[in-house]
C-alpha cells in the first residue's frame, strides 16, 4: 500500500460519522467474505484463513459495540446474527467449504442494506439526524 492511499484511508475513517463507520465495517466484512469464498474455490488455503479471520474480527467488533440497554430486542437479534456468522465462518474455515460463507454473505448484505436504508430515512426525515441511529 502506498503512503498516499494509506493516509487517505486513515483520514476517511477518522473523519467519518458513526453511521459511515458502521457501513464501512459491513462493506469490509462483505468484501472479506467474498474473498474467502474465492480463496476456497481457488484452493488457496492460507488466504482463506486470512480473509475469514478478518471477517470474524469485524463481526466481533460489531457485536462488541452493541448497546443492549438502548437497542433492546434489536441488539439481541443482531447479536444472534453475528453469532451465526461467526459459527458459520468457523465451519467454513475448518471444513474448507464455501457453502457456509454464502449464508454469511446473505446475512451481511441484508444487514448492510437495512442499515443503509435506515440511515437514509433518518437523514430525509424533517429535522432528522443520523445521531439518533443506534446499534
Amino acid at each position: 500500500m502506498s503512503y498516499g492511499y494509506g493516509a487517505y484511508k486513515k483520514t476517511a475513517v477518522s473523519t467519518a460519522s458513526k453511521e459511515q463507520i458502521l457501513l464501512m465495517l459491513y462493506q469490509a466484512a462483505i468484501k472479506n467474505c467474498k474473498k474467502a469464498i474465492e480463496a476456497i474455490e481457488a484452493k488457496q488455503i492460507a488466504k482463506k484463513g486470512e480473509y475469514i479471520g478478518k471477517l470474524q474480527d469485524i463481526v466481533i467488533e460489531l457485536n462488541n459495540s452493541l448497546d443492549f440497554e438502548v437497542g433492546g430486542d434489536i441488539a439481541k437479534e443482531l447479536s444472534s446474527l453475528y453469532d451465526y456468522i461467526l459459527f458459520s465462518s468457523s465451519q467454513a474455515n475448518m471444513k474448507i467449504d464455501a457453502e457456509p460463507l454464502h449464508g454469511c454473505l446473505n446475512v451481511l448484505n441484508t444487514l448492510y442494506e437495512g442499515w443503509s436504508e435506515a440511515i437514509k430515512s433518518l437523514k430525509a426525515a424533517p429535522g432528522g439526524t443520523t445521531e439518533e441511529v443506534k446499534k
